[in-house]
């Protein structure tokens, strides 16, 4: 195996993908940092000096996504169909779990993409936080999962000592409602935020897409409530909801692997 950046002189260069087919690319990343317990509850609050901290850091992370090839030298302009980033508040660990997905259909992988998402997402939490914690700790940044191109499906194994981020009270603690769809497999990918995820108990579950009887965000709600009772939550009071980002209702048609965040009326991510 060679280095593709590197050409027969052993000089780096850009490499010519204009040869290359077509095709649709995903990539997700993931990293964390870590700060003082009375840090992560000003951000959960929404106390903290500078504001809105998680919706400075996603857009920040979203911009960083779109500009990967100014600050990675090699890296090709990419115009890229979709870019998510998104936040779990693990107040157990009193740190903040950020994953990026991103996506296009062209001739080069977006890996480098994702992973800049994370990191730039992580710094502007830094950013926000600093001025009441210069101690946390921003690590683990690592690329989750990709899909497409001629090197194939890739999966991130999980270490023996990892548990699902999806999660819910039950009688023995935490219990897995499901976990993150795996690499090609038709999923939909659905998150409780803010104090929803609170008041249901439940931060992310995936759902198989063969499982909605009907391919819009009410067949969604439908399966997740036949799948757990928790879920009648959502039809209690005014939930929002969104589907890749773009706010959605009932009737908003889904496709494989579309994510769907239900939230309350008002959250900060």
């Amino acid at each position: 195996m060679s280095l593709t950046h590197l050409n027969a002189r052993g000089e780096a260069h850009m490499v010519d993908v204009g040869d290359k087919a077509e095709s649709r690319r995903e990539a997700r990343a993931s990293g964390t940092i870590r700060m003082r317990p009375e840090t992560l509850a000003l951000l959960a609050d929404g106390d903290l000096p500078k504001g809105d901290v998680l919706a400075t850091a996603r857009i920040a992370g979203i911009q960083a996504a779109k500009r990967t090839h100014e600050l990675i030298p090699l890296c090709h302009s990419l115009a890229l169909s979709k870019v998510s980033v998104d936040f779990e508040l693990d107040e157990a660990n009193a740190s903040v779990h950020v994953s990026a997905t991103c996506r296009l259909n062209g001739r080069t992988g977006v890996e480098m993409e994702a992973l800049t998402a994370v990191s730039v997402a992580c710094l502007t939490l830094y950013d926000m936080c600093k001025a009441v914690d210069k101690t946390m700790e921003i690590g683990e940044i690592r690329l989750e999962a990709k899909t497409g191109g001629k090197s194939g499906d890739y999966a991130r194994e999980a270490e023996a000592d990892e548990v699902p981020i999806v999660t819910g009270e039950g009688e023995a603690g935490e219990v897995s409602l499901g976990a993150r769809c795996a690499a090609g497999e038709p999923c939909i990918l659905v998150k409780c935020l803010a104090e929803l995820r609170e008041r249901l108990g439940v931060g992310e579950v995936s759902l198989p897409f063969d499982a909605l009887e009907r391919a819009d965000v009410g067949g969604l709600k439908a399966a997740l409530k036949a799948m757990d009772k928790r879920f009648a939550g959502l039809e209690e009071g005014r939930v929002l909801c969104a589907v890749n980002q773009v706010m959605a209702g009932n009737a908003t048609p889904l496709t494989a692997e579309d994510e769907v965040a239900f939230f309350p009326p008002v959250t900060g991510g």
